[in-house]
């Protein structure tokens, strides 16, 4: 217990380093998951530890932060965090991501700066990653070209337009100019963007990065609108490609399955009654919904739109084609 209370303080004291506003005692009591009385006691305690955390006013409130850089010992991560790392970066490997290369040098450079310390820390890694292990779901293990994936990254911080060709779509092999918005990850990578020449408002379009070649970055200037929000977008539907209308999707789960059910994301925007027997989603996207409820089978019945209805029986008949 008191090795628990300690770790506590040691945590605080890092929130408390890496805030340049401070924190309340409520902000501090919810990142800690204790109660008022405790976190001012923690609060009392870390005052005594270190002279450089001061008190900012804030009226009605106050806050606190510590000013300047902790100790290196108190920085050294866990082998539980570094565990968790490399099980990430394994993840993303297995799914083609090219997150997995920059989290490998993100280790890489952790590693160096705990330098000896991390021999003490190896067991346990080694321990903890014998332990774990990332299922593997079917489906398409995504294949793009880092140099794009960069050229587009890059495109978007300094706000500029990118042309390539793509290879899809009624007119290939195009030399096409475009203002990329953002990348969604999701089976594939896909660019979200629009082609200035062409664009008459409305939704953007979206370009899967595989099919993407040639590709340079432009002197001409694009960007997204400030209004744009690549997560609501990507909430407009149940996966990436988006219906032209916006439909209401009423489920209702079984009782026996409804525990199943409150634990599984049909979207991120989804309702469930208190009953907890039905939920209710908004959203388009209807093709890849009735795909996804293939699992679901005899779990639940579609209530509406007959739109889902139509979708799910052309699913089934393929299905029985296969």
């Amino acid at each position: 217990m008191r090795h628990e209370k300690s770790a506590q303080l040691i945590e605080l004291a890092r929130e408390l380093a890496n805030t340049r506003m401070g924190l309340t005692l409520d902000e501090m009591a919810e990142k800690m998951s204790v109660k008022r009385r405790t976190i001012e006691r923690m609060r009392d305690r870390l005052l005594e530890m270190f002279d450089t955390m001061e008190e900012i006013p804030d009226p009605p409130t106050k806050r606190w932060r510590i000013n300047g850089r902790l100790d290196g010992f108190l920085q050294v991560p866990t082998s539980k965090e570094i565990a968790a790392l490399k099980s990430a970066q394994l993840h993303f490997e297995n799914h083609s991501l090219d997150a997995a290369f920059t989290l490998k040098g993100l280790e890489t450079k952790m590693m160096a700066a705990i330098g000896p310390k991390i021999s003490k820390l190896e067991p346990d890694i080694e321990a903890l990653m014998q332990a774990e292990a990332i299922a593997v779901s079917p489906g398409p293990r995504p294949s793009f070209n880092t140099f794009t994936l960069n050229v587009l990254r890059d495109a978007i911080l300094m706000m500029r337009q990118v042309s390539f060709v793509y290879d899809g779509g009624s007119k290939s092999n195009i030399l096409r100019d475009l203002i990329p918005y953002g990348i969604l990850f999701g089976g594939e990578a896909y660019l979200i963007g629009v082609e200035p020449s062409k664009y008459k408002g409305g939704r953007p379009q979206v370009w899967r990065v595989d099919k993407i070649r040639e590709i340079e970055l432009s002197d001409k200037i694009g960007a997204a609108p400030e209004d744009f929000s690549l997560k609501e977008f990507s909430h407009r539907s149940f996966g990436v490609f988006q219906d032209d209308v916006m439909h209401k999707v009423k489920l209702h789960v079984f009782k026996e399955y409804a525990d199943e059910a409150k634990r599984w994301v049909f979207h991120p925007n989804q309702t469930m009654d208190e009953l907890g027997d039905g939920s209710l989603v908004h959203g388009g996207g209807l093709r890849e919904l009735a795909w996804g409820l293939f699992r679901w089978g005899g779990k639940l019945e579609i209530l509406e739109p007959q739109e889902l209805k139509n979708e799910m029986r052309m699913a089934l008949d393929l299905a029985n084609g296969l």
